[in-house]
């Protein structure tokens, strides 16, 4: 009678390299926390510049302009995981027709052979 369960492998000493996975979501969620609070941290230099450009409206706006707007990119940024990896599948591609040959007695005569031989 077979049993259903297997034999344990083996445990290896050394763990096993694998160089395309993805990061661990610990990590994913961390670089999203540094990169909110580096954007919240941008904000809040901002909107102290529009307050000490005030003399100069134009520029006193566009600092309040970039402190009103990044709360915002910085929550968006914070939810964003990253982007998946592109898989390279191998699949097949049907020759394209200007690639197939016309004489396939060409083909024939290169397989083939037909040279001399030359005992010596």
């Amino acid at each position: 009678m077979a049993s259903s369960q297997q034999p344990a492998r083996p445990r290896r000493s050394e763990p096993v390299l694998i160089t395309q996975a993805e990061p661990s979501l610990a990590e994913q969620h961390a670089a999203r926390k540094k990169r909110y609070v580096i954007t919240m941290g941008v904000r809040a230099v901002s909107l102290v510049l529009a307050a000490a450009f005030y003399q100069i409206l134009w520029l006193a706006i566009i600092f309040a302009v970039l402190g009103t707007v990044l709360p915002w990119i910085a929550v968006v940024m914070a939810n964003d995981r990253p982007p998946k990896k592109k898989l390279d599948a191998h699949r097949y591609v049907a020759p394209r027709p200007d690639h197939i040959l016309d004489d396939p007695a060409r083909q024939r005569r290169a397989i083939e052979g037909g040279g001399t031989v030359i005992d010596g």
